[in-house]
């Protein structure tokens, strides 16, 4: 169908009837207290926090008139593995006749692999560790990794198309794994440092680790034979390369040309890990709504709107706080969310196609919740054709723009311009593309299993990058991140209506959504689906 004639339908579902815009910021002030209040404890995967918090959303989508969205009920149960550090025995690195104890200009994290996995082996320094031929991206040539430690630059090199990149970034284990190594070494560079401080990094690292379990029992570990696995800070790579082409002066300069492509070498000697940790089982579960479709064909195709619930529950605290409330991340987008579900129920006009509205678990320790729905659905006789995801929209301000990660790659991001238009905002790119923004929240689990997602956010514009600047500052993954925040609740209701018009719009749009003709996502990973011309 011609782009004009969507337009034409679409700007008919648009202009619903008043009483549909029910969106109050007091509901979604009164949910956020609610799931960032120390009663949940942080929401932490797999704790009786989370679990509180999950029959608070299961209990609001009961209220509402909501169908489970499991045959079992509400909730799709996940079982995981989890791993934290052995704080008996420290983790370490060891090379040039000195050990690094964990979080001394090195990071090893715990394994789920095993409780003692240790090991030495020699190092292959490979640059960015990426490989990809039509970019002309070739880091492994002419050298053997095979039973070796690999050592790469954490990212890619500046001037990749920026999702592109990401994707590139979220590919390097499985190159490595492909090419025989036994593990990695990620350098943490200075520019990455600028963005996510040392500090942050250590507090993330000393979390627990976790994979799902998948239904025969075995847990899901995508690249097993990775097993020697750390990172090191600038101070522990030039100790590191000493003796290397890469010593000294020479290391400074490639940390400061971000599009360099260094050439790979073998560095001397052998490195050794040592990984200590301690393994449990734990369950927690996605929550899931319903909201069945009213056409008799478009029914069976399910748009989800979806939100992590989880955060990082009671972590190492500040000032006698232990609590990471999670307040911004994400119960705002867990709220919106449950606000939209509201919206369609009040509007009185059930969508076309079905509305499946989900608090994911898990997004914290890897995408985990999202990544399992994803591959087990659990409506039968229905197809998930779309995604929108909501995740930590930093709520200070009247915003006046909208980013939506991925827009640019499927007809999603014209739903997304023509609702942001409604509204009066503006749909702006990724402005912080080295960030990788696009494979770092749930939508991603979506659009590797071939399905055309967005992840939405509040813009720069109008001191929206101030204030995500201060918020990543201050706040993100910290203690702090409570309700003693500054909010605009007004900016929520807001941004619940924008997510509203994006859903209805999508749900009764005459064609599924569709990846673009040649783009490299709908490509990767839906190479036989029908594309759109973009």
């Amino acid at each position: 169908m011609r782009r004009s004639m969507l337009l034409m339908l679409s700007a008919c579902t648009l202009a619903l009837p008043a009483h549909a815009q029910t969106f109050s910021p007091d509901r979604v002030r009164a949910d956020v207290a609610f799931l960032a209040d120390d009663l949940t404890e942080g929401r932490g995967t797999g704790t009786r926090g989370f679990d509180l918090a999950a029959r608070y959303v299961a209990s609001r989508f009961e209220a509402l008139g909501l169908q489970p969205g499991t045959s079992s009920g509400w909730n799709q149960s996940i079982e995981f593995v989890t791993a934290i550090a052995d704080p008996r025995t420290p983790s370490s690195i060891s090379f040039g006749g000195k050990t690094y104890r964990n979080t001394e200009h090195v990071l090893v994290s715990p394994s789920v692999l095993g409780a003692e996995i240790s090991g030495d082996a020699d190092a292959v320094f490979v640059g960015y560790g990426l490989e990809d031929k039509a970019l002309g991206l070739d880091d492994f040539r002419g050298l053997d990794v095979r039973g070796k430690v690999i050592v790469q630059l954490w990212g890619t090199p500046e001037g990749l198309p920026s999702e592109v990149a990401a994707s590139l970034n979220d590919k390097k284990p499985e190159i490595a794994a492909a090419k025989g190594a036994i593990g990695t070494i990620v350098i943490l560079t200075p520019a990455l440092l600028k963005i996510f401080p040392w500090d942050k990094i250590v507090e993330n690292t000393n979390l627990p680790r976790m994979v799902w379990v998948q239904p025969d029992g075995k847990p899901h570990i995508e690249y097993p034979t990775l097993r020697l696995n750390a990172s090191l800070d600038p101070t522990g790579a030039a100790a590191f390369f000493a003796g290397t082409p890469l010593v000294g002066e020479k290391l400074t300069a490639l940390f400061a040309n971000t599009k360099a492509r260094p050439q790979g070498f073998a560095i001397p000697g052998k490195v050794r890990i040592d990984r200590h940790s301690k393994i449990e089982k734990v369950k927690s579960e996605n929550v899931l709504g319903l909201l069945p479709g009213s056409d008799p064909l478009l029914s069976n195709e399910v748009i989800v709107l979806s939100a992590h619930l989880d955060h990082l529950g009671i972590v190492p605290g500040k000032n006698g706080d232990t609590i990471a409330n999670g307040a911004m991340d994400n119960a705002v987008g867990v709220a919106t969310m449950m606000e939209v579900a509201r919206a369609f129920v009040d509007s009185g006009a059930k969508p076309k196609r079905s509305m499946l509205f989900v608090a994911l678990t898990g997004e914290e320790k890897g995408l985990l919740g999202s990544e399992y729905l994803a591959k087990y659905p659990t409506l039968k006789g229905k197809k998930v054709v779309g995604n929108v995801n909501l995740d930590m929209p930093v709520l200070t301000h009247n915003f006046t723009d909208v980013v939506a990660f991925g827009a640019e790659h499927s007809t999603v991001g014209r739903a997304v311009a023509r609702a942001a238009k409604a509204v009066g905002v503006a749909l702006t790119p990724d402005p912080a593309p080295e960030q990788q923004s696009f494979v770092r929240s749930d939508h991603y689990s979506f659009v590797q299993e071939g399905i055309p997602a967005v992840s939405l956010d509040l813009g720069p514009a109008n001191g929206g990058k101030a204030a995500a600047e201060a918020f990543e500052k201050t706040h993100y993954h910290d203690v702090s991140d409570d309700m003693r925040q500054t909010f605009d609740w007004q900016a929520g209701a807001k941004f619940a209506r924008i997510n509203y018009l994006i859903a209805r719009d999508l749900a009764d749009a005459p064609e599924a959504p569709r990846w673009y003709a040649g783009d490299f996502f709908g490509d990767k990973f839906a190479k036989g689906a029908p594309k759109a011309a973009k």
